[in-house]
């Protein structure tokens, strides 16, 4: 989990830098083709070493592409709305509104998937609500455009997750990734063209962090989800909020919001809620 913990932060990070001289359309291509081009490699080199096994590059057929179509357009419409989160306000704020993506993830698997709505469920809804107009006081202080962008991230996050959920059944996990990056990659070609930049010299290791990090992050997440029950995941996936914090404050001299902790706080609480009781 302290690999996926410093992936995610990693992309912030790389996202916010190479802000500076490219498009966000540019940066999401690149990383879907660093990510597409390492998994690649890593599927090559395996399927060599390890013939027959789940390393194989036949791993990678797919028998339901609509799914994939699906999950991978909303996926990236999200990736989009954080990245520009990401770039735009806190990071503090951006990890603190992503951790409703799983209160939202309940909500919309009780419609998709029939999965029963109980009272903790509800409770866990709610308290979601609570922590999110808390970070955003709307009426107190104007909201930045990026603060509902990373809100729109968050419920794309958690379609993306319901549909997963269905895909899991039928394909492997390698075949979701590859074909996650594959997709991202074809969408964001056109855009990327139309509005490239060439990056400078001083924005390649940003790129190159970017890429394996896009890549290890999921890795290291169901990693982390196979080995370790999600009661025991999810307070230590809250620890990205005080480190991106902490880290954001020494690199951008950003402010500590203690309205951001007590939101993020009363959201992991619904989480942690909904993981126990739901």
């Amino acid at each position: 989990m302290s690999g996926a913990l410093v992936s995610f932060l990693t992309m912030a990070i790389s996202s916010r830098e190479l802000s500076e001289e490219l498009t966000i359309v540019q940066i999401l291509f690149l990383r879907s083709l660093l990510c597409l081009s390492l998994l690649g490699c890593i599927l090559l080199v395996m399927g060599v070493r390890r013939p027959g096994t789940h390393w194989g590059l036949g791993r990678i057929f797919t028998r339901s592409p609509s799914l994939h179509i699906v999950r991978n357009t909303v996926h990236w419409a999200s990736q989009y709305a954080w990245t520009f989160a990401a770039v735009s306000i806190p990071l503090a704020e951006v990890f603190a509104i992503e951790f409703t993506s799983p209160i939202w993830t309940a909500l919309i698997a009780t419609f998709v998937l029939g999965e029963r709505l109980n009272r903790w469920r509800l409770v866990a809804i709610a308290l979601g609500f609570v922590g999110t107009m808390i970070i955003l006081r709307p009426g107190f202080e104007a909201i930045h455009p990026a603060s509902f962008s990373a809100l729109a991230a968050a419920v794309g996050f958690a379609i993306t997750y319901v549909v997963t959920k269905k895909l899991v059944s039928i394909e492997s996990p390698i075949a979701i990734l590859f074909w996650m990056n594959v997709t991202q990659l074809l969408l964001g070609a056109i855009p990327a063209a139309l509005l490239w930049v060439s990056p400078s010299v001083a924005m390649w290791p940003w790129i190159a962090a970017l890429g394996v990090a896009g890549l290890s992050s999921h890795y290291c997440l169901s990693r982390a989800l196979r080995c370790a029950d999600a009661t025991v995941v999810a307070p230590m996936d809250f620890m990205r909020l005080p480190v991106a914090a902490v880290v954001a404050w020494l690199m951008y001299a950003e402010a500590l919001d203690p309205f951001v902790f007590i939101g993020a706080l009363i959201i992991f609480t619904g989480n942690w809620i909904g993981i126990r009781r739901g």
